[in-house]
């Protein structure tokens, strides 16, 4: 098959897929859907056993042994919160969280929806050692969520999704804060001391100019992800920290930029009019890969990794840990889970505690006049963004693994989490396209309301 070919038959399409917002939420569906049905069948032993193979990384006394499902929680998953942390980066310096009136709403209605269920679950498993899981219930997956958001196209303001989404990166701050002073293990002292020496090393190096991505690679996995994994601090958080040090300067400024790019430019222009000359070609290709150059130093180190990152762990990281956790094996005894503490606990929290906390939160910022809601955005819309913000799959099930020892809580939350979110996913798009209506007409009602 001829390259222009296969381009049109199989790059094209991968890319289009790719570049979709939609696609993640439909790969997490897929793959906790094929995780379900593996761990229904009979190869429910083996589908349980394969995540329970250990893996030993290191060499002499200096091993690493942690088993596979430990690997891609601990391990692969602290991409996921690289990119977590990259993304509130670059909110809280350019985005919505960037001005304190900008961001208090979303501040405060993100605070609203992990308060609510945090209390709901508590309350029901309160004087049960099934406590500890209050945290499972306090998250927002933004992938599903914003997935949802995008099927629905004009129905909904795009102000919504940027709401949901300034929502959704609070949301997971505040997840990784609960990780760091609520789960986590004994801690090492001396491991974390070498660990803040490599994140004071990743910050010098930032202030100093250094742009270089793997040289924030190197000392970020190598250094401080290692350290802080020795240190019985959860991984992630390493993660999340070495994010915060990734430069967001460029080398060039956009005068520059646009200055060189001109004289560039022109040479391919002048190159091209002596195409009869030997080594012209060549002569081309050098200055493309000049201007590739210029706009490498034109980017920001964060936005590069950011851009080169998020294919991978949409792709590849994000499904495979839907896989590994989302199998539950449902006997004629599963369904008894349904009255217990736990399982109710996750399912109201996030369906009630989500919608509630988001809701209360944000109608008293307005009515306070603290905050007005974004344009285009009517009451209608905060309580539907409210079932969205209750899908809770991913950091939900992460916070179950971290949160219980026992198999039969963490079964019964794995049931709570799956079930909340299916129902708050199609309560929160029929809710929302049954709602919908032109902008200008949301904007009328809110001038009046105001007015």
């Amino acid at each position: 098959m001829k390259k222009s070919h296969l381009d049109l038959y199989l790059i094209l399409p991968i890319k289009h897929f790719i570049d979709k917002k939609t696609s993640v939420g439909i790969l997490l569906i897929v793959a906790a859907s094929l995780a379900m049905i593996i761990a229904n069948s009979p190869l429910a032993e083996s589908y349980h056993n394969f995540w329970k193979q250990y893996i030993y990384i290191g060499f002499e006394d200096f091993v690493i042994k942690k088993n596979l499902l430990h690997w891609i929680n601990d391990g692969l998953m602290s991409m996921f919160f690289f990119l977590v942390g990259m993304e509130l980066k670059r909110e809280l310096m350019h985005g919505e969280l960037a001005s304190l009136r900008g961001a208090m709403l979303p501040v405060v209605a993100a605070i609203g929806g992990m308060l609510f269920p945090a209390l709901i679950f508590f309350a029901l498993t309160q004087g049960t050692d099934a406590t500890s899981g209050w945290g499972i219930p306090m998250a927002t997956d933004i992938a599903f969520a914003l997935g949802i958001l995008y099927l629905l196209g004009d129905k909904v303001p795009l102000s919504l999704k940027v709401f949901l989404t300034a929502i959704a990166i609070v949301d997971d701050l505040g997840a990784v804060l609960v990780i760091a002073f609520f789960y986590t293990s004994e801690i090492s002292i001396n491991n974390l001391a070498m660990g803040a020496f490599f994140l004071f090393v990743l910050f010098l190096a930032n202030r100093i100019g250094i742009r270089n991505t793997i040289f924030y690679a190197v000392m970020g996995i190598g250094g401080l992800w290692l350290a802080i994994l020795l240190s019985g601090v959860h991984a992630t958080i390493a993660a999340v920290l070495a994010a915060f040090t990734i430069p967001t300067s460029k080398k060039i400024n956009t005068p520059l930029f646009l200055r060189k790019a001109r004289l560039l430019s022109s040479k391919i222009k002048r190159y091209r009019l002596k195409s009869k000359e030997t080594h012209t070609d060549e002569a081309i290709t050098e200055t493309i890969e000049k201007f590739s150059q210029l706009t490498e130093d034109a980017t920001p180190p964060l936005q590069r990794i950011e851009h080169a990152l998020h294919p991978f762990v949409s792709f590849i990281v994000l499904p495979l840990f839907a896989f590994a956790n989302a199998g539950v094996t449902i006997d004629a005894d599963s369904f008894s889970f349904f009255q217990s503490p736990v399982t109710l606990g996750v399912i109201l929290g996030l369906i009630v505690g989500k919608v509630a906390g988001i809701f209360l939160f944000t109608k008293i910022m307005v009515l306070v006049n603290v905050c007005s809601l974004p344009k285009g955005i009517g009451w209608k819309h905060v309580f539907g963004l409210g079932f969205l913000a209750a899908i809770g799959f991913t950091m939900s099930l992460f916070i179950t693994d971290l949160a219980y020892e026992s198999e039969v809580y963490e079964t019964q939350a794995k049931m709570g989490i799956l079930s909340a979110s299916i129902i708050a996913g199609v309560l929160g798009y029929f809710y929302l396209k049954f709602i919908g209506k032109p902008t200008e007409d949301i904007e009328e009602k809110n001038n009046k309301s105001t007015g």
